[in-house]
């Protein structure tokens, strides 16, 4: 009895309950907290930790302390890693456009009341919810120079047949057009949002003035859209920068080097090489170029477009 007089009146139970609603906001998003750290921030400030020592996974001694020694070699001696910033650039840029392209005329089509439209657009977002590894595996027999189909169907047309992913020719825009078969749906739906949200005031009054679809398309859909296709651009521009399961299950970063773009380069120097401490840098880079990239279209969004 003396011991609930001095404590208020309360049992254990009681005051522990009263703590856990006082400190409710802080415990309940501790776990939370405690994952995110786990597994997201750590390995982030470890890889920074890192890209500043050389260190072998093989080795068994510590990590050495070399400072900005692997960014100098990165940007002035690797010859293999500016060849993966180029053709990382030079896939992203090609994949974007296309599927830009591609995505806004077929949003446009599928934004029409035609019959059937239900089950054409159904059928159309099926390549986005595919496995892309499964998507690769396809294509490299439908890319096969002896018995592919795509040879097959060019040979009919009088043209000569390519050796496509075999070919350093031909590897980049081979990639580009397996991912834009599988992603193009991703910006068609995003773009298809965007112009189902479109007012219908501008539309009718420029009807009433004579304006052209083709004036109506310029002057109407295509500022009024922008955002969304900075948005859909934005989306595909940060997934193509981190492409490696199309590239790696189809070329492994071949032939010779001229698919390995700065994923595939990453993995073949982590796995391959066991250079953490250099891997870790060109990881750094990576995230830097897409920290540049996105805030760039951002920016763009906002208005500077």
């Amino acid at each position: 009895m003396s011991f609930l007089i001095k404590s208020g009146g309360k049992s254990p139970i009681e005051r522990f309950s009263s703590f856990f609603d006082r400190k409710a906001g802080i415990i309940f998003p501790l776990p939370a907290v405690t994952v995110i750290c786990a597994v997201i921030i750590f390995p982030i400030l470890y890889t920074i930790y890192m890209c500043f020592h050389s260190w072998y996974a093989s080795s068994l001694t510590s990590p050495v302390w070399v400072g900005l020694e692997n960014f100098r070699r990165l940007f002035f001696e690797d010859e293999r890693f500016k060849n993966a910033i180029f053709l990382t650039f030079y896939f992203t840029s090609f994949a974007i456009s296309l599927q830009l392209l591609i995505g806004l005329g077929i949003a446009l089509v599928l934004n029409r009341e035609f019959k059937g439209k239900g089950i054409a657009r159904t059928l159309f977002l099926l390549p986005m919810v595919a496995t892309p590894v499964a998507v690769a595996l396809v294509w490299m027999f439908i890319f096969n120079p002896e018995v592919g189909v795509l040879n097959y169907l060019i040979e009919i047309l009088n043209f000569p047949p390519q050796l496509w992913v075999s070919d350093p020719k031909t590897v980049i825009p081979s990639l580009v057009l397996v991912d834009t078969w599988e992603w193009t749906p991703l910006i068609t739906l995003i773009l298809l949002a965007g112009l189902a949200n479109l007012p219908k005031a501008p539309y009718e009054a420029a009807i009433i003035d004579g304006a052209s679809r083709f004036q109506l398309f310029k002057e109407i859909t295509l500022p009024l859209l922008r955002p969304t296709i900075m948005a859909a651009m934005l989306i595909r521009s940060i997934d193509c920068l981190k492409t490696f399961d199309i590239i790696m299950a189809m070329t492994q970063g071949g032939p010779g080097f001229s698919s390995e773009t700065l994923n595939i380069y990453i993995y073949n120097m982590g796995f391959f090489y066991f250079h953490i401490g250099y891997t870790s840098s060109i990881l750094v880079v990576l995230f830097a170029v897409v920290s540049g990239v996105s805030l760039i279209l951002i920016k763009l969004r906002r208005g500077a477009w």
